[in-house]
């Protein structure tokens, strides 16, 4: 199955476990990519060298200056070619995420469809660059505002959605007549090589080559020539609040843009009118899908305590459905996570979860005989709003269900957390649902009602408050974010009157 998924995306594999195809020659060192399914070797390929980075970023300004000439709706025209390849390779691009990532694979196949989603929404957006127009306090003057290119947008992406959140920058970014320069998780460098070997091949074909481009990293250090680069106006990073803390200090420091998209301790509110049949299957997917290492993963459930019996009695009964295993079988619910040090994370959060008197309803066990080990059980947790242990995002399927008394209570505990980014609250009460997306609501970039935590469609912006960096991506009118706002007057009279009737004459 490997060497057919890499050959049939163009990556040549010239024995099992063997990576032929390199981006750029002549660097000494290799990162190997292992799957954390069974700890076997994908591929190897080049690591980035600080000469090599050098010419990407001079290939990069080049291409530049000649794309941010080209009409948006002509930009739009090769992203539109670009949706069309990917929907050709989606198939394979999504088991290559499985793979190298761990997730199911219906949910790589999604993710890729994902990709080709934003790239259709960046079609249409590329004919609704919108300016406003403005009246002029002064005679015969007409104001308005315009969208320029920045130049070279540097993207630093994490491993758990290693094509999707990519393609939410990128392909917004190249109809806004940006290039973009990509720094992927050292764990899912593969994935990162084919989606942006098959769209750098429809850009080249189209003239633009260093449209696309891509530094291999196998540590921080290549993040780190991108945030400290003047030669990039905007880094947008995906990753760990400490992360984004770091990346965002370097490019403030330079007076760059960051687009920061970090952590989350998403929390669903259940109140007593809430309907359990919807409940249970979206907290399901939400705290077990991608076994809990999404941002938007369900890490807490505040629950009416009037309903948390029924509430953890059902719960409990469809975790005990959740098959875990190898993430290629069709009835494999939840893989693994996507290496050790991910375990013993796992690991830490149980140990500090029963040292503050959590009780451990389900799970809590790391799995054996499953080919790594990788794998662990999804676990519930019994937990009080006072544990330090709810406040913190641990990047694993663990669950803490915490009884609350109404909905007051539920959402200061709720807000009570660094982190911003999804919500939701499950009620037939307009008045509960209304309170909640209040401006005294939930504090979160994301908040949802009788639906889960994860999952977020492109046409809205994603991201997210507090902690979690406050950026936005994909929908809405995140685009401006990868544009300069220019305001422009014209004097189209034969006088020179001043703004707030200013006299300033020598006559």
């Amino acid at each position: 199955m490997l060497k057919e998924i890499l050959d049939g995306l163009g990556i040549e594999a010239k024995n099992p476990g063997s990576f032929g195809k390199k981006v750029y020659t002549g660097s000494k060192q290799v990162l190997a990519s292992h799957s954390p399914i069974d700890d076997s070797l994908i591929a190897q390929i080049d690591v980035t060298t600080k000469d090599q980075y050098e010419q990407i970023l001079r290939d990069a300004e080049e291409t530049f200056l000649e794309w941010r000439m080209v009409p948006a709706p002509q930009r739009g025209e090769i992203v539109r070619k670009i949706a069309e390849k990917l929907r050709e390779k989606r198939e394979l691009l999504g088991k290559l995420v499985t793979l190298e990532m761990g997730k199911i694979v219906a949910e790589g196949v999604g993710e890729v469809q994902e990709a080709v989603d934003i790239a259709d929404f960046s079609v249409g957006l590329s004919r609704q660059l919108y300016g406003r127009t403005m009246h002029s306090e002064r005679p015969l003057h007409r104001m308005y505002e315009q969208w320029h290119p920045l130049g070279i947008v540097g993207v630093i992406s994490a491993f758990n959605f290693p094509a999707a959140v990519w393609a939410w920058n990128a392909m917004v970014a190249a109809v806004c007549g940006d290039v973009v320069v990509w720094k992927p998780s050292e764990y899912t460098p593969i994935t990162a090589l084919a989606l942006n070997s098959l769209c750098r091949e429809v850009a080249a074909q189209e003239g633009f080559p260093g449209l696309f481009s891509l530094v291999i990293g196998d540590s921080p250090e290549q993040g780190k020539w991108i945030a400290a680069d003047k030669r990039i106006p905007l880094v947008s990073a995906t990753g760990s609040c400490r992360m984004g803390r770091a990346v965002g200090e370097v490019v403030a420091g330079r007076l760059g843009r960051s687009l920061l998209e970090l952590g989350g301790n998403n929390a669903i509110i259940v109140l007593e009118d809430a309907d359990l049949d919807l409940v249970i299957p979206s907290v399901l997917f939400g705290a077990v899908g991608t076994a809990g290492q999404r941002c938007t993963s369900t890490r807490r459930i505040l629950i009416d305590k009037g309903i948390e019996k029924e509430f953890t009695e059902r719960l409990l009964h469809a975790y005990g459905q959740v098959n875990i295993g190898n993430p290629l079988s069709a009835d494999t619910l939840m893989g693994p996570l996507i290496h050790g040090d991910a375990v013993d994370g796992y690991k830490r959060a149980l140990l500090q979860i029963k040292k503050e008197g959590g009780e451990i309803l389900t799970g809590g066990e790391v799995v054996e005989g499953l080919g790594s080990s990788n794998y662990v059980k999804p676990t519930v947790v019994k937990a009080t709003k006072d544990m330090a242990v709810v406040k913190e995002e641990t990047f694993a399927p663990i669950l803490y269900i915490i009884p609350v008394s109404g909905y007051e209570e539920a959402i200061s505990v709720h807000n009570d957390v660094p982190q911003g980014l999804s919500s939701a609250l499950f009620s037939g009460s307009l008045q509960s649902a209304e309170k909640f997306l209040s401006h005294a609501g939930s504090d979160c970039g994301i908040a949802n009602v009788n639906i889960g935590t994860s999952g977020a469609e492109i046409g809205g912006a994603f991201g997210g408050e507090k902690d979690t960096g406050g950026g936005r991506e994909s929908g809405s009118d995140s685009w401006k974010q990868y544009m300069r706002r220019q305001t422009n007057t014209i004097n189209f009279s034969h006088e020179l009157p001043l703004a707030q009737g200013i006299s300033f004459s020598t006559g």
